[in-house]
């Protein structure tokens, strides 16, 4: 599916990016892959052997993915997509309820994952055009970004930051689709990444999980879950899809989960 493509993904040493370039290897892709904790990036190069290539940086600091693309054209000759993954949860940083929420909270979060995304977004484009060809974007959105869940994941700058992907995302696959870039957003719901460890740990957000997430038996996703759908939209099957919000979700997002009784 993916022979011929060669493929930087932004925070891909860890959880749902490490399992896509596993995923993309598999089906025929060259990758290249950055993360900013050295020892998850040893692990990533040892488990994906020599069709990947693992960079050390973070993914909000300019320059970033232009070091990424450029080795990826370097190495593999062009870029043909570009899996933004990078981001986490600000709650550590003061993200909270409104009422709770701390300005460093919000300003490290969009930091993290919107601005991370911009830069990414911004470099791959240039590549694009100055290739003179066709491209994919794919930015890493959330089920949370248009489905809230007051009770369990009030991080109202992260959702703010998942939002403005879905707007920023759209924006751009207008603009470029002359261009023959193609821009999509992923958004899953509750997956069991290191980021996800608190929700996964905590027995009340399992239960809850059982009924907002009822596919599958009601679990949390596994990062596999979304390597289908992402390898597709990376292919030339997906030639004629962009600007689209693609949910893996569970379910999340038509159910109403049953909040436990205390």
């Amino acid at each position: 599916m993916l022979s011929g493509k060669n493929i930087v993904i932004i925070g891909g040493t860890t959880g749902l990016g490490l399992s896509a370039a596993k995923a993309f290897i598999k089906r025929g892709a060259k990758v290249v892959i950055t993360g900013r904790n050295s020892e998850s990036c040893k692990n990533a190069e040892a488990l994906l052997g020599n069709d990947a290539l693992v960079l050390s940086s973070d993914a909000a600091i300019e320059g970033t993915a232009e070091e990424a693309i450029a080795s990826c054209c370097k190495k593999w000759g062009s870029l043909s997509g570009l899996y933004h993954v990078a981001g986490r949860s600000g709650r550590s940083e003061g993200d909270g309820p409104l009422h709770q929420m701390s300005l460093n909270g919000w300003e490290a979060t969009i930091r993290l994952n919107l601005t991370s995304i911009m830069l990414s977004n911004r470099a791959a484009v240039k590549c694009f055009l100055g290739q003179d060809s066709s491209g994919s974007l794919l930015n890493m959105g959330s089920v949370l970004g248009f489905s809230p869940s007051p009770d369990f994941f009030a991080t109202h700058a992260y959702a703010a930051t998942k939002s403005a992907i879905i707007g920023f995302s759209k924006s751009l696959a207008s603009y470029y689709a002359k261009h023959n870039i193609r821009i999509n957003v992923i958004a899953p719901a509750l997956v069991e990444t290191p980021m996800a460890r608190r929700a996964a740990d905590n027995s009340a957000i399992r239960k809850f999980i059982s009924t907002k997430q009822p596919l599958d038996g009601g679990r949390i996703g596994h990062p596999a879950d979304l390597d289908g759908i992402t390898s597709l939209l990376f292919s030339d099957e997906a030639k004629f899809i962009t600007g689209q919000v693609i949910a893996v979700d569970g379910g999340w997002s038509i159910s109403d989960g049953q909040i436990p009784q205390t």
